[in-house]
């Protein structure tokens, strides 16, 4: 084994350690929290030794580095999830490999992510990700909708050809009534998320938590947290 493999594995074997002790403190089954590994800024040979590991779930947040990994890791069994801020000049390329968008947020780009998906022929997942910092019609300010423009958005996303309605995606915020409250935001998440079912009963993934806080993400009942870090070391500084 090498030791980037080695290491990768023992990280791996920590963070798998976390849920399933966070699973087992909140009376879940360890089956109802699925992992995807953040591999930003890393290299699609770090994606390799992960799926030879079991990983299947990847997430990346910058097209202009997740398009060529993804081709370069298309003999893999993997699921790639886009989960940054997207711009519409760059939905066509991620809808090429993308199999789901957790940072879908506004109109416009469910217009255009229906349009990619349609002209490549692939039906993509799509999660509506909610900026628990954002007042009513305003954006958060790491991307998202407010949580009053949620239903809006769904309907719009459950009308659109190419594009299935998965459920929600947040990131803890870093400001109002929920800095520093990671638990309570995932709790109000959960919320948005049950009344969103109520309409639309196939949504019901929920992606929150990351390295710091995924138990209290698994606590409060996401089915998928998002770790980096825990798994593949502190980033490298982006020149």
């Amino acid at each position: 084994m090498t030791d980037r493999k080695a290491q990768l594995a023992a990280n791996l074997a920590q963070v798998e350690e976390r849920i399933v002790s966070s699973c087992a403190a909140a009376g879940r089954k360890r089956e109802e929290v699925t992992l995807i590994v953040v591999t930003k800024t890393y290299p699609a040979s770090d994606v390799r030794i992960l799926h030879e590991l079991g990983v299947r779930h990847v997430a990346e947040n910058r097209d202009q580095d997740a398009a060529p990994k993804a081709t370069a890791c298309a003999d893999l069994s993997l699921t790639w999830h886009f989960v940054g801020q997207l711009q519409t000049n760059k939905v066509r390329s991620v809808t090429s490999y993308a199999d789901v968008v957790q940072s879908v947020d506004r109109a416009k780009l469910v217009t255009a992510l229906s349009a990619a998906a349609v002209r490549g022929e692939r039906e993509l997942g799509c999660l509506i990700q909610v900026a628990l910092d954002a007042e009513s019609g305003e954006r958060g300010e790491r991307g998202g909708v407010a949580p009053d423009g949620v239903e809006e958005l769904a309907a719009a996303i459950g009308e659109a050809p190419g594009l299935r309605l998965d459920g929600l995606m947040t990131v803890a915020p870093l400001a109002g009534e929920y800095a520093d409250r990671q638990r309570a935001a995932f709790d109000r998440l959960m919320e948005i998320s049950s009344r969103l079912r109520a309409g639309h009963p196939a949504a019901n993934m929920v992606s929150a938590g990351m390295s710091g806080d995924l138990e209290d993400a698994v606590a409060a009942g996401a089915t998928h947290v998002r770790v980096g870090t825990a798994v593949l070391g502190v980033r490298p500084r982006l020149g």
